[in-house]
């Protein structure tokens, strides 16, 4: 965003506010997307303890069923799934059919409190590094340095994210840094069009 409005303008103001409005839209819509995503998470989550709790108290012998057949399609043997399903029903059923079933614990829903704070801030701390950059360095400065500061925090995204996901860094990092650049460079070519 700040390398479009500074291809278009000089005029620091008019970057520092362009690249401020930008932080605070992109992180809100970020915080926004996360907050709906992980409420519909939760939901979903609530939703699935619920019917199995519906389900125990009104057949638990089809509750217990369901379990030892979850046990066996993720691929326990039928004695071991057997014992795994007796032993759970004596007990806490209702933890090991969501636990089993859906991946979730009972009572330890994803807070789209958290996860929208999250991203804010995740957003914000990751715009502070251009917006720096552009609005502190000379006019003649700015565009080359923003994008290496962003192309090397790029690299440095996708580097930590491969590692964290033990993915192939070498081309998570290609990727961050192609998608940035062609961001960067399609932001550059729309403020060259309205250049003042």
């Amino acid at each position: 965003m700040v390398i479009g409005v500074a291809s278009a303008t000089e005029d620091i103001w008019i970057i520092f506010l362009s690249g401020l409005a930008a932080v605070f839209a992109g992180a809100f819509s970020m915080a926004g997307g996360e907050y709906v995503s992980v409420s519909t998470q939760k939901d979903t989550e609530e939703a699935a303890v619920a019917r199995e709790r519906e389900l125990l108290e009104k057949n638990p012998h089809i509750a217990k069923q369901s379990l030892y057949a979850s046990y066996v399609q993720n691929g326990e043997c039928e004695t071991s799934a057997q014992l795994l399903t007796n032993r759970a029903f004596l007990q806490d059923p209702l933890k090991a059919l969501v636990e089993e079933k859906y991946g979730i614990e009972v009572e330890e829903f994803t807070n789209p409190w958290h996860a929208a704070i999250s991203s804010f801030l995740a957003f914000a701390i990751g715009a502070i590094f251009p917006m720096l950059t552009i609005v502190l360095l000379p006019a003649a400065y700015r565009i080359p340095a923003t994008v290496l500061v962003v192309a090397l925090s790029l690299l440095g995204t996708g580097y930590t994210s491969a590692k964290l996901g033990q993915a192939p860094i070498k081309n998570a990092m290609i990727r961050n840094l192609t998608i940035g650049l062609l961001t960067m460079t399609v932001t550059y070519l729309v403020g060259q069009f309205f250049s003042i």
